[in-house]
C-alpha cells in the first residue's frame, strides 16, 4: 500500500530534502547563466515558479484526458503557453530584468524541472497537491538561486541588489562573476547542502526508472533496463 505524503511535506520537500538545484542537480544551465547577481536569480526563479506552479495545476486538470501517447507534446503546449504570458508580464513591468535574462525565459519551456513534475509529480495527482508541489518546487529553485547570485555579486561585484558595499565594491573578485566563478560558487552550495542533510537529501533512483521519461525513451539500454523491472 502507497504511503500517504501530508501537504506539508509536499509543500517543503523541494525547498531542502529535494532541491531541484541543489539536491536533484537539475535546471543547471539557468543556474549558471541568470546568477551573475542576486535580482536576476530571483527574477528568474520567480518566473520559473510562476510558469510550475500553473502549468502543474492545468496537466493535473487534464491529465486524465491527455491520450498518453502525446501526453509529453501537450505538456509542452501548457506550458509555453504559461511562458509567453510570463514573458509579456516581464516585458511590460520590468523591462531592465526581461533584458537582463533574455533568452533564458522562452527556454523555460524546456526546463527540465517543470517538465520533470509534469511527468513524474502533476500528471498523477490532484490540482491541490500539484500546487502545493510547484510552489515547493519553485521555492526551492528561487532560493537556490537568490542565494547563489547574491554570493556571486557581493564577492564579484562588490554589490548587493544593486547597492554598493563598502570595500568589496572596491576590492571585487572579478572571476566569481564569470562562468568559472558560477561554477565553484554552485558546487560549494551543494557541499553546503549535502553536509547539513548529513548526504539524506540525496536519494532515489538515478536509473532509468528514476527518470521521467524512461517511458518513451527508444534507447535499448533504457528499454532492456525497464523490461527487466516489469519481469521482477
Amino acid at each position: 500500500m502507497e504511503k500517504k505524503v501530508s501537504k506539508l511535506a509536499i509543500l517543503t520537500k523541494g525547498i531542502i530534502k529535494e532541491n531541484p538545484v541543489l539536491v536533484l542537480l537539475l535546471g543547471t544551465c539557468p543556474t549558471l547563466a541568470t546568477t551573475s547577481s542576486a535580482i536576476n536569480g530571483v527574477g528568474m526563479g520567480i518566473s520559473a515558479t510562476a510558469v510550475l506552479i500553473c502549468s502543474n495545476i492545468v496537466i493535473s486538470l487534464l491529465a486524465k484526458i491527455i491520450p498518453d501517447k502525446v501526453r509529453i507534446p501537450c505538456y509542452i503546449v501548457v506550458i509555453a503557453g504559461f511562458v509567453t504570458v510570463v514573458q509579456f508580464v516581464l516585458q511590460a513591468f520590468v523591462p531592465s530584468l526581461y533584458a537582463s535574462l533574455g533568452l533564458f525565459i522562452p527556454l523555460i519551456v524546456v526546463n527540465c524541472i517543470i517538465l520533470g513534475r509534469a511527468e513524474m509529480f502533476a500528471s498523477k495527482n490532484n490540482a491541490l497537491d500539484s500546487a502545493l508541489d510547484g510552489i515547493g518546487m519553485g521555492l526551492g529553485f528561487t532560493l537556490a538561486l537568490g542565494v547563489m547570485g547574491a554570493i556571486r555579486e557581493i564577492f564579484g561585484a562588490g554589490t548587493i541588489f544593486g547597492f554598493a558595499l563598502p570595500w568589496l565594491s572596491a576590492h571585487p573578485i572579478l572571476v566569481v562573476a564569470l562562468a568559472p566563478g558560477g561554477f565553484f560558487v554552485y558546487s560549494l552550495l551543494i557541499a553546503a547542502v549535502n553536509k547539513a542533510t548529513k548526504g539524506k537529501g540525496v536519494k532515489g533512483d538515478f536509473g532509468c526508472h528514476g527518470c521521467a521519461m524512461a517511458s518513451i525513451c527508444q534507447q535499448e539500454k533504457c528499454i532492456a533496463e525497464l523490461e527487466k523491472g516489469v519481469e521482477a
